[in-house]
């Protein structure tokens, strides 16, 4: 049990937190309104942004990076917008915001649009900012036009669907344990330390090889197909299939390793998507905190070696790139109680009290920015630097566990150049499976990104 001197110092330091955020924090306006997207006008000069967010699930999230996104489009010169996508579904995405056909091939909506976790991208508030980017590009005279791409080539979302479904059919106990293991993949919580065990321990072992070979086979002829259509050049397609079998594998069984090699092919791909657009590019990136974030300033990142996508930009692009937080303390989000769940609209728990969430929303600002480059606010750096919780949480959201589940330790001063708040937040609207029959009552079904 903490001693009473250790008591009062954890008090005393909370509160120092709490008048730091208080007398940093620059309130924002709506995000409808033009103040808030001119905020952030002083990332204007960097290569790369990175637009994160605590959940999967949140509207306030969708809304803040378009309007941000757009600003730094319309005003800065940003022209590529990349996002934890995967690479056929943003296909689609970007043939729609260039007033351009589907790809050949490509189908009508996202793959698995209509299953688990369908509210990523299938949100009101995302087709918002695809029908905003498509308006943009159509006024325009003449290119570079806003372009949107899928940074994650090996399909996460799709590889544990397909691992799903095979095993369904060949082994329903094993699929049941596969979607307990995928509802707690990621190195943000304390669930992961068992779930490698777990799979080398049991029946589900047994289906390693298969799955992973049918997975590599598609992912061999999605780089064939990239080559041929100038996504990748062949070398960086060979390199793709090469580690295919490793990074299957280690998403199969479970652990750090499958992070880290998403990780490290989300920066190649974004490297590539520079390069070809040449020395004047620059892309905002959209993604979940846990990659937005510098996994170096996180407990997982110093414990476990997680790495990030926005550690890895900083290693590459320096101060040249900037990483961006979005937080909030309570409200609703869309989210399933396990993989591949229904959908569900659930109340967020309150922020555990000793986070950096409960401190910010001490500090009673409904909606904020905190720059914490440095030099800017140099005492809620100083007060930021020592670790404090953090949530995570993705497209599973297990509230019983709040605290192991979804939090880790962090030093946000370090962790991201500025933080986004929003004290309560609301669920994104998700879309309808299918767009309405004629007849149906209700509005005209999406347009054809989302239409079946």
């Amino acid at each position: 049990m903490p001693d009473i001197g250790s008591q009062i110092g954890a008090r005393a330091g909370r509160g120092l937190m709490v008048e730091a955020i208080a007398r940093a924090a620059e309130p924002l306006p709506e995000i409808s309104e033009a103040g808030f997207a001119h905020a952030f006008d002083r990332f204007g000069e960097a290569r790369v942004v990175l637009l994160g967010a605590a959940t999967e699930g949140t509207s306030e999230f969708y809304a803040a990076r378009a309007a941000i996104t757009r600003w730094l489009i319309e005003h800065r010169g940003f022209s590529v917008v990349a996002l934890e996508a995967d690479w056929a579904d943003a296909r689609v995405f970007d043939a729609y915001v260039r007033g351009r056909e589907p790809p050949n091939g490509a189908p009508r909506a996202a793959d698995g649009s209509a299953r688990f976790p369908a509210w990523r991208w299938r949100n009101a508030e995302f087709l918002a900012f695809l029908e905003s980017l498509r308006t943009w590009n159509a006024a325009r005279a003449r290119p570079p036009s806003a372009s949107l791409y899928g940074l994650d080539i090996y399909n996460l979302a799709g590889s544990m669907r397909a691992v799903i479904d095979y095993l369904d059919r060949l082994d329903p106990g094993a699929a049941e344990l596969a979607r307990r293991r995928f509802g707690g993949l990621t190195p943000w919580g304390d669930e992961l330390a068992g779930q490698g065990r777990l799979a080398l321990t049991s029946a589900y072992a047994r289906h390693e090889k298969p799955v992973v070979a049918t997975l590599t086979e598609v992912l061999g002829r999605r780089a064939a197909r990239m080559a041929e259509e100038g996504l990748l050049d062949p070398a960086q397609a060979q390199r793709l299939t090469r580690g295919a079998e490793a990074y299957y594998q280690a998403m199969y069984r479970g652990g750090v390793e499958g992070w880290n090699l998403r990780a490290a092919h989300m920066l190649e791909a974004l490297d590539g998507l520079l390069a070809r657009k040449g020395a004047d590019a620059k892309a905002i990136i959209w993604a979940h905190n846990a990659h937005a974030g510098d996994a170096q300033a996180t407990e997982m990142g110093v414990l476990r070696g997680v790495q990030s996508l926005g550690g890895l930009c900083r290693g590459i692009w320096g101060r040249e790139a900037a990483l961006i937080g979005l937080g909030t303390h309570s409200g609703t989000l869309a989210c399933a109680a396990d993989w591949d769940a229904p959908l569900r609209v659930q109340r967020l728990n309150a922020a555990p009290g000793d986070s950096f969430e409960a401190a910010a929303h001490a500090a009673r600002i409904r909606r904020c920015l905190m720059d914490l480059r440095p030099g800017r606010n140099d005492a809620l750096r100083t007060a930021l630097t020592e670790p404090c919780p953090q949530r995570f949480i993705g497209p599973v959201y297990r509230p019983e566990t709040e605290r192991w589940s979804h939090n880790t330790d962090c030093r946000p001063a370090q962790q991201f150049d500025a933080w986004v708040w929003f004290d309560e937040t609301r669920a994104v609207t998700a879309l309808p499976p299918r767009p309405a029959a004629p007849g149906d009552e209700g509005a005209a079904p999406p347009p054809w990104p989302f239409a079946h």
